[in-house]
């Protein structure tokens, strides 16, 4: 079968301090590091032992994870597999990059944010540039803040051409259309991020084909869903996988409302979908003239209780 595994152990810490992130920010202690590389060490395991599945697989720390050398190993070791579609991983891009040599290419994406204000932009850039002469596949994307927005222009026109660039709404933030004109000049995508989607009751790919785990192996259909469909090392998660309802009323996170199937996004970032880069985008030239197929309507200026 092919399954999604999106991955979020018990790690907390990050080398940023940003004022609106959501992720719990705290310094982690020596037990608790042990704590997530041997949770890490055995997810990554598990995953070298399911031949039988094609596995894609994104890590989706609450801290960042690459300045741990846990974490670079497992995503090296995993992308080698050839069972393994595609080993994934949400980070600000501080950590170093020559780990990357020893990782296939063709398997491995990062999906990068750049936070202006606890890097400098030079540096961020030229991390960027790295890793389109080492052929990887990444995206990179900021938060929709009117103080980022410079920023993110002159991102944009110094990256690639073919490196996509996200915007992610700010959380809680409504937009003027004028405001989020100027954002969707950047990325065409950003009325998906704008308002949150109605789900409830829609059909989502996830509890199905995608799933999420913790460290101590608990499998839920997405990290916004509390519910336990059972544990990923005693096998039985299998036997509650299947076509399940979203039971919230909304998703406003890309992680989660991408796999709603409401929405036309599984062919928008066809072969991508992991690493957050609409087809096309990633290796070579992006298609000219990137069309939105069926932009969201403002169907959520105010959410009802």
């Amino acid at each position: 079968m092919d399954l999604t595994i999106l991955y979020r152990g018990p790690l907390a810490s990050c080398d940023y301090d940003c004022p609106y992130c959501p992720f719990a920010k705290r310094r982690d202690s020596r037990a608790q590091l042990t704590a997530d590389r041997e949770a890490l060490e055995r997810f990554t395991g598990w995953a070298a032992e399911q031949t039988d599945d094609r596995l894609s697989v994104l890590f989706t720390p609450w801290g960042e994870g690459l300045v741990r050398s846990w974490y670079r190993r497992a995503l090296t070791e995993l992308s080698r597999l050839p069972h393994i579609q595609r080993v994934a991983i949400q980070t600000n891009l501080s950590g170093r990059t020559d780990w990357l040599a020893g990782a296939d290419p063709e398997r491995i994406a990062l999906w990068c944010t750049y936070h202006p204000g606890q890097t400098p932009y030079d540096r961020f850039l030229t991390k960027c540039r790295d890793l389109s002469a080492k052929g990887i596949r990444y995206s990179v994307g900021v938060v929709g803040f009117d103080d980022h927005l410079d920023e993110a222009r002159r991102l944009r026109a110094e990256l690639p051409d073919a490196v996509y660039l996200w915007v992610n709404a700010a959380e809680g933030h409504t937009y003027t259309d004028e405001e989020a004109a100027r954002w969707t000049e950047l990325d065409p995508l950003f009325p998906y991020s704008r308002d949150p989607h109605r789900s409830a009751g829609l059909p989502c790919r996830t509890g199905e084909s995608v799933i999420s785990v913790d460290g101590d192996g608990a499998v839920r259909r997405c990290h916004f869903v509390k519910a336990e469909l059972g544990n990923l090392y005693d096998g039985s998660y299998r036997r509650a996988l299947g076509p399940r309802a979203c039971p919230l009323a909304v998703c406003d996170c890309h992680i989660g409302y991408v796999h709603l199937e409401s929405l036309p996004l599984y062919d928008v970032f066809a072969g991508g979908v992991l690493e957050r880069i609409p087809a096309g985008y990633g290796t070579g030239t992006p298609p000219g003239g990137f069309v939105v197929p069926n932009p969201p309507r403002r169907a959520l200026p105010l959410l009802e209780p």
